[in-house]
């Protein structure tokens, strides 16, 4: 059986933090396609946790869906930064607190059929209060859940972010899997 080759990679835009190809793909069967692709720089996101277990979210208008939605802390990747510094800097930025010890979570790519987007997770529940540095186009509001009620709007659809899904489903995972307090484990 033939494989899946790249045969073009043509740029149609270039934006603000993602990059828009069509692609002709060679088919198995030696027809060619032509196949979208978004060319995103990465993010990274994380899920702080407070003194009471309970965690810390932001809530955003995301124009896309016209809405406000209810998401952990996230953002893109800087040029030369890593994945856990970045998920660090959004938590100070977006919540005003500072992450202290931060462990990996998981790794998502949220849309595959189309973009490579690459999210990497963190946790910590080691937070020092700081200030907001929010960017000048963000205005977002502090909330606090317990995982038990973040569960709960996932499961009702009140929360619909791919990446929030999936970190507090990790996380709620990994605390049931480990115990309370999950920053005790480490994880590979």
């Amino acid at each position: 059986m033939q494989d899946y080759k790249k045969i073009d990679h043509k740029l149609i835009h270039k934006g603000h933090i993602i990059d828009y190809y069509e692609d002709t793909i060679q088919l198995p069967d030696g027809r060619t396609a032509k196949w979208d692709l978004i060319d995103h720089r990465g993010a990274a996101a994380i899920v702080p946790v407070d003194e009471d277990g309970n965690i810390i979210m932001v809530r955003q208008y995301r124009n896309p869906l016209q809405r406000y939605t209810l998401e952990i802390p996230a953002g893109g990747i800087n040029p030369g930064e890593d994945c856990k510094t970045a998920a660090m800097r959004e938590c100070e930025e977006e919540t005003g607190y500072r992450a202290g010890e931060t462990k990996h979570l998981i790794d998502i790519y949220t849309t595959v059929a189309f973009c490579n987007e690459k999210i990497s997770i963190y946790y910590t529940n080691q937070l020092l209060p700081s200030k907001q540095h929010l960017d000048e186009d963000e205005f977002l509001n502090v909330e606090r859940h317990s995982v038990e009620e973040l569960t709960a709007m996932i499961l009702t659809g009140m929360i619909q972010d791919a990446k929030t899904i999936s970190a507090i489903l990790a996380y709620k995972q990994l605390q049931e899997h480990i115990g309370t307090n999950p920053m005790n484990h480490i994880i590979s």
